[in-house]
């Protein structure tokens, strides 16, 4: 049986702690989808479709990864992607309550598929691809957040 995690997230931008989560889980499990949501509600800086890219280009070396994008429940993308998993990050305790609330959701909504929690490596803890944005914006060095190609996009969105 192959086990597959899907990771969601906006990832606008992907980071590196979001990247070396999904170098830890392609040792956990055979596939990880990297699930780019397509949610306006955020008003994302960069598109889907550029955020998808940047993933891509980020995450090209290891063939066990696959980048989508997606919109709709999570649940739903996941069955039909034919994931088992789920997996989320923890940076710090405060996301545990909100990630709780919709693991249960999403177990009552399908309960074969189970939500894994993963807690980035101490050097990302405290990364968050808001907090990047943010000194991205104000002409701040973000070069040791994120992969050189996301360094660039940023560069140029913000010049």
């Amino acid at each position: 049986m192959t086990t597959t995690a899907v990771y969601p997230g906006t990832f606008d931008p992907i980071t590196n702690g979001h990247s070396d989560l999904v170098k830890r889980a392609i040792k956990m499990f055979d596939r990880v989808i990297l699930a780019v949501a397509d949610n306006p509600d955020k008003s994302p800086l960069f598109s889907l479709d550029e955020r998808i890219e940047l993933a891509k280009s980020v995450l090209s070396n290891s063939d066990r990864v696959e980048v989508v994008g997606f919109s709709g429940l999570l649940i739903d993308f996941a069955e039909n992607s034919g994931s088992n998993v789920i997996l989320r990050g923890l940076r710090a305790v405060s996301d545990f309550e909100y990630e709780f609330q919709l693991a249960s959701m999403n177990r009552r909504l399908n309960c074969n598929i189970e939500t894994v929690f993963l807690t980035p490596s101490e050097n990302h803890t405290f990364v968050s691809a808001s907090l990047v944005k943010e000194i991205a914006k104000y002409q701040g060095n973000v070069e040791q957040f994120v992969d050189p190609t996301v360094f660039t996009a940023l560069k140029d969105k913000f010049a």
